[in-house]
C-alpha cells in the first residue's frame, strides 16, 4: 500500500492553486531553501520574493509552482502555502518573464514576480 503522504494546499490572493497529497515539498523562504517530508516539525516560513514552491505528489508526479511573497505554514501534519500570487511553471512564457525582468527595476515587485517565474520554469526544467 502506498503511503498517503501529507496534505497540502497553495493558495494566492486570487485562487486556491493547489490541494492534495505530497509525499515531500520544497520552499524557498527568507531562512533558505526548505525541504519537508511527512510529519516535519512545525514552523512558519517567509515566502522569499522570486521564489518557487515544488511539489512531490505520492504518485511521483513533480509539479513546481511560482510564488510571490507570502507564507509557508507547517503543522505535524500538514503544509500550508499562502501566497500574494502563485501559478503553475507548465503556464509560464518564460520569454515574456525574462522581458519583464529586464524591463522592471531590480526589488520591485515586477521584478520579483518575474523571477519566481523564471525560478519555476527552470525548476521544472531541471525535472525532467
Amino acid at each position: 500500500m502506498a503511503d498517503a503522504g501529507f496534505p497540502i494546499d497553495v493558495v494566492s490572493v486570487e485562487q486556491r492553486l493547489y490541494s492534495g497529497q505530497a509525499s515531500f515539498v520544497i520552499a524557498q523562504t527568507t531562512e533558505g531553501e526548505l525541504g519537508i517530508l511527512k510529519n516535519h516539525e512545525p514552523l512558519l516560513g517567509q515566502l522569499v520574493p522570486g521564489g518557487f514552491v515544488m511539489i512531490e505528489q505520492t504518485d511521483g508526479t513533480r509539479r513546481v509552482a511560482a510564488v510571490e511573497g507570502g507564507f509557508l505554514s507547517v503543522t505535524g501534519d500538514s503544509v500550508t502555502v499562502l501566497a500574494e500570487s502563485a501559478e503553475w511553471a507548465r503556464d509560464i512564457d518564460v520569454d515574456a518573464a525574462r522581458a519583464d525582468l529586464e524591463k522592471f527595476e531590480e526589488g520591485s515587485p515586477g521584478h520579483d514576480r518575474a523571477l519566481a517565474r523564471i525560478r519555476a520554469v527552470e525548476q521544472l526544467a531541471q525535472e525532467k
